[in-house]
């Protein structure tokens, strides 16, 4: 099959059963997009293969922050035909990690890959309280954290259609979906993750992302 890329550390060549299934596969891809956006790959980690053991790599962590253990658990000892239940554990591992904001983890790459000015105009706070939140000197608030978490969700959507160049630009092009609006008009001062705009946005870019299976 030809290699499905999505981020730099997550380059899939091969996918074994049964991961070869069609909905295992984006449930899945789905799964290690929102690890690697989240920060919680192992450092130095790459991910080539779509089987068990690229789940096996990550389970450090995603343990290390405190979310699903007993879902990568039971994602190792699912039987190779098993799919209905491989399905169901993936898809409840990928809502678990959707409600499961890491900010810790997740103010570096969103740093990096945005840039300190930009992150801080999307998630509606100073850059010199982001640099502060990236230095550990302070905690971030709930409502911050919220915010930044859905971030780097998008940019993990984002990742597999754009480099960073073209994910800094995403967010300042007007798009029909948002009332020829840009994301970054939409994510402006104190909006929730939960609104109704905020989820055009994600659905935006969520609609970017082919399916590996393909």
């Amino acid at each position: 099959m030809d290699m499905v890329w999505i981020m730099s550390d997550i380059q899939i060549q091969s996918i074994h059963e049964p991961f070869n299934d069609r909905e295992v596969a984006q449930l899945a891809m789905d799964a290690l997009k929102r690890v690697a956006a989240m920060g919680l790959l192992p450092q130095g980690e790459t991910i080539h293969c779509l089987d068990a053991a690229a789940f096996q790599k990550i389970a450090r962590g995603i343990s290390q922050a405190g979310i699903g253990q007993g879902l990568l658990a039971d994602l190792t000892r699912v039987k190779s035909g098993d799919t209905k239940r491989l399905s169901a554990t993936l898809q409840q591992l990928n809502d678990v990690l959707d409600a499961s904001p890491v900010p810790s983890y997740e103010w570096p790459g969103l740093a990096k890959i945005l840039g300190v000015d930009l992150v801080a105009r999307l998630v509606g706070i100073s850059p010199s309280s982001v640099r502060r939140y990236l230095a550990g000197t302070r905690s971030t608030p709930d409502d911050v954290a919220a915010r930044v978490h859905f971030l780097a969700l998008v940019v993990g959507d984002l990742a597999g259609a754009y480099n960073d160049i073209g994910i800094r630009r995403w967010f300042e092009r007007p798009r029909t979906l948002l009332g020829n609006r840009s994301p970054a008009q939409i994510l402006a001062r104190q909006w929730r993750p939960e609104g109704r705009e905020p989820r055009l946005v994600r659905q935006l870019a969520q609609s970017l992302t082919a399916s590996p299976a393909t």
